[in-house]
Protein backbone atom coordinates (compact mmCIF):
# COMPACT_ATOMS: atom_id res chain seq x y z
CA UNK A 1 0.00 0.00 0.00
CA UNK A 2 2.52 2.63 -1.09
CA UNK A 3 1.37 6.21 -0.76
CA UNK A 4 1.93 9.44 -2.58
CA UNK A 5 3.44 12.74 -1.43
CA UNK A 6 0.10 14.25 -0.26
CA UNK A 7 0.04 11.57 2.45
CA UNK A 8 3.33 12.81 3.91
CA UNK A 9 1.93 15.26 6.47
CA UNK A 10 -0.57 12.70 7.81
CA UNK A 11 2.26 10.16 7.98
CA UNK A 12 4.45 12.60 9.92
CA UNK A 13 1.61 13.28 12.40
CA UNK A 14 1.06 9.54 12.89
CA UNK A 15 4.78 8.99 13.52
CA UNK A 16 4.95 11.87 16.01
CA UNK A 17 2.09 10.29 17.97
CA UNK A 18 3.51 6.76 17.64
CA UNK A 19 6.96 7.74 18.90
CA UNK A 20 5.89 10.18 21.64
CA UNK A 21 6.78 7.69 24.38
CA UNK A 22 9.50 5.77 22.53
CA UNK A 23 12.70 5.70 24.62
CA UNK A 24 15.02 6.40 21.69
CA UNK A 25 12.86 9.22 20.31
CA UNK A 26 12.68 10.81 23.77
CA UNK A 27 16.49 10.61 24.09
CA UNK A 28 17.01 11.84 20.55
CA UNK A 29 14.61 14.78 20.70
CA UNK A 30 14.20 15.80 24.33
CA UNK A 31 12.81 19.19 23.34
CA UNK A 32 10.43 17.81 20.74
CA UNK A 33 11.62 18.43 17.13
CA UNK A 34 10.15 15.14 15.97
CA UNK A 35 8.36 16.60 12.97
CA UNK A 36 11.61 18.10 11.67
CA UNK A 37 13.30 14.70 11.88
CA UNK A 38 10.42 12.62 10.48
CA UNK A 39 9.36 14.93 7.62
CA UNK A 40 12.45 14.71 5.34
CA UNK A 41 12.71 10.93 5.69
CA UNK A 42 8.97 10.49 5.06
CA UNK A 43 9.22 12.70 1.98
CA UNK A 44 12.25 10.79 0.71
CA UNK A 45 10.50 7.44 1.22
CA UNK A 46 7.36 8.71 -0.55
CA UNK A 47 9.39 10.06 -3.47
CA UNK A 48 10.93 6.60 -3.90
CA UNK A 49 7.54 4.89 -3.72
CA UNK A 50 8.43 3.19 -0.44
CA UNK A 51 6.20 4.99 2.08
CA UNK A 52 3.36 2.79 3.33
CA UNK A 53 0.38 4.05 5.34
CA UNK A 54 -2.54 1.98 6.62
CA UNK A 55 -5.96 2.76 5.14
CA UNK A 56 -6.99 4.64 8.29
CA UNK A 57 -3.68 6.55 8.48
CA UNK A 58 -2.86 5.17 11.93
CA UNK A 59 0.18 3.11 10.90
CA UNK A 60 3.20 4.18 8.87
CA UNK A 61 6.20 2.29 7.51
CA UNK A 62 9.09 4.37 6.17
CA UNK A 63 11.35 2.28 3.95
CA UNK A 64 14.45 3.32 2.02
CA UNK A 65 16.31 1.17 -0.47
CA UNK A 66 20.01 0.96 0.33
CA UNK A 67 22.80 -0.11 -1.97
CA UNK A 68 25.64 -2.44 -1.08
CA UNK A 69 28.01 0.44 -0.30
CA UNK A 70 28.38 1.79 3.25
CA UNK A 71 25.95 4.61 4.14
CA UNK A 72 27.08 8.10 3.22
CA UNK A 73 26.64 10.46 6.12
CA UNK A 74 25.84 14.13 6.15
CA UNK A 75 26.00 14.47 9.93
CA UNK A 76 28.46 17.36 9.83
CA UNK A 77 25.82 19.55 8.21
CA UNK A 78 23.39 19.10 11.11
CA UNK A 79 22.91 22.19 13.28
CA UNK A 80 24.47 22.19 16.74
CA UNK A 81 21.11 21.91 18.52
CA UNK A 82 20.72 18.46 16.92
CA UNK A 83 23.89 17.07 18.50
CA UNK A 84 22.04 13.96 19.70
CA UNK A 85 20.78 13.29 16.19
CA UNK A 86 24.37 13.58 14.95
CA UNK A 87 25.49 11.08 17.62
CA UNK A 88 22.62 8.73 16.78
CA UNK A 89 23.41 8.81 13.06
CA UNK A 90 27.11 8.25 13.62
CA UNK A 91 26.56 5.25 15.89
CA UNK A 92 23.87 3.61 13.76
CA UNK A 93 25.72 4.16 10.49
CA UNK A 94 28.77 2.39 11.92
CA UNK A 95 26.65 -0.73 12.39
CA UNK A 96 24.52 -0.43 9.25
CA UNK A 97 25.28 -3.41 7.00
CA UNK A 98 27.12 -2.95 3.73
CA UNK A 99 28.15 -5.32 1.00
CA UNK A 100 24.60 -6.19 -0.03
CA UNK A 101 21.74 -4.06 -1.35
CA UNK A 102 18.76 -4.12 1.03
CA UNK A 103 15.66 -2.34 2.26
CA UNK A 104 16.05 -0.21 5.36
CA UNK A 105 13.02 0.16 7.62
CA UNK A 106 13.76 3.59 9.04
CA UNK A 107 10.50 3.90 11.04
CA UNK A 108 7.48 1.72 11.71
CA UNK A 109 4.95 3.47 13.92
CA UNK A 110 1.34 3.02 14.95
CA UNK A 111 -0.60 5.74 16.76
CA UNK A 112 -1.20 4.68 20.40
CA UNK A 113 -4.99 4.57 19.95
CA UNK A 114 -4.58 1.99 17.15
CA UNK A 115 -1.87 -0.24 18.59
CA UNK A 116 -2.53 -3.93 19.03
CA UNK A 117 -4.77 -4.22 15.94
CA UNK A 118 -2.13 -5.70 13.63
CA UNK A 119 -1.68 -2.57 11.51
CA UNK A 120 2.11 -2.47 11.81
CA UNK A 121 2.36 -6.18 11.10
CA UNK A 122 0.20 -5.77 7.99
CA UNK A 123 2.51 -3.06 6.66
CA UNK A 124 5.53 -5.28 7.35
CA UNK A 125 3.95 -8.32 5.67
CA UNK A 126 3.05 -6.35 2.56
CA UNK A 127 6.49 -4.87 1.92
CA UNK A 128 8.45 -7.93 3.04
CA UNK A 129 6.41 -10.14 0.72
CA UNK A 130 7.44 -7.99 -2.23
CA UNK A 131 11.04 -7.96 -0.97
CA UNK A 132 10.97 -11.76 -0.81
CA UNK A 133 9.70 -11.95 -4.39
CA UNK A 134 12.60 -9.70 -5.46
CA UNK A 135 15.08 -11.60 -3.21
CA UNK A 136 15.94 -8.41 -1.29
CA UNK A 137 16.96 -8.54 2.40
CA UNK A 138 15.89 -5.95 4.98
CA UNK A 139 17.46 -4.17 7.94
CA UNK A 140 16.19 -2.10 10.87
CA UNK A 141 17.14 -0.87 14.32
CA UNK A 142 14.52 -1.75 16.93
CA UNK A 143 14.14 1.05 19.46
CA UNK A 144 12.40 -0.94 22.17
CA UNK A 145 12.78 -4.48 23.53
CA UNK A 146 9.00 -4.92 23.33
CA UNK A 147 9.22 -4.55 19.52
CA UNK A 148 11.72 -7.38 19.10
CA UNK A 149 9.11 -10.19 19.05
CA UNK A 150 7.13 -8.42 16.32
CA UNK A 151 10.16 -8.13 14.08
CA UNK A 152 11.30 -11.67 14.90
CA UNK A 153 7.87 -13.01 13.83
CA UNK A 154 8.52 -11.38 10.47
CA UNK A 155 11.92 -13.03 10.08
CA UNK A 156 14.29 -10.40 11.48
CA UNK A 157 17.15 -11.50 13.73
CA UNK A 158 19.27 -9.38 16.08
CA UNK A 159 22.76 -8.93 14.64
CA UNK A 160 25.16 -8.61 17.54
CA UNK A 161 25.21 -6.43 20.60
CA UNK A 162 22.81 -3.51 20.93
CA UNK A 163 23.88 -0.04 19.83
CA UNK A 164 24.14 1.97 23.03
CA UNK A 165 23.42 5.68 22.95
CA UNK A 166 25.48 7.78 25.42
CA UNK A 167 23.39 8.07 28.60
CA UNK A 168 20.50 6.71 26.59
CA UNK A 169 18.61 3.58 25.64
CA UNK A 170 19.88 0.76 23.42
CA UNK A 171 18.87 -0.04 19.85
CA UNK A 172 18.88 -3.55 18.42
CA UNK A 173 20.18 -3.89 14.84
CA UNK A 174 18.18 -6.56 13.01
CA UNK A 175 18.62 -8.23 9.64
CA UNK A 176 16.21 -10.31 7.57
CA UNK A 177 17.20 -12.47 4.65
CA UNK A 178 14.54 -12.92 2.00
CA UNK A 179 12.32 -15.94 2.46
CA UNK A 180 12.00 -18.46 -0.36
Amino acid sequence: MPTTTPDCEAAVRALVAAFAEDPVARWLLPGGAAERVFRPVVQQSAALGELAVSADGAAVAVWLPRGAEPPVSDVESLPDHLVRLRTFMTLTERRHPSGRAHLYLVFLGVRPDAQGRGLGGALLRDRLSRADDARVPAYLEASSPRNLPLYERHGFRVTGDPITLPDGPPLWPMWRDPRP
